[in-house]
């Protein structure tokens, strides 16, 4: 009982990771507070530029 136990444990694993793959999320990528300073700086940069 034990082995036919272990082998569809493994057989529900494999099909839950390839129905995992298949519904990726639609949440955007995390983005840190230094990426997001960078950011904002070019961005604040580049209105300095287009203002001169």
């Amino acid at each position: 009982m034990n082995r036919k136990k272990k082998i569809n444990d493994i057989l529900k694993k494999k099909q839950k990771k390839a129905n995992a793959k298949l519904h990726t999320s639609n949440k955007p990528r995390y983005i840190s507070k230094a990426e997001r300073e960078k950011l904002a700086l070019a961005e604040q940069e580049s209105k300095d530029i287009q203002e001169s």
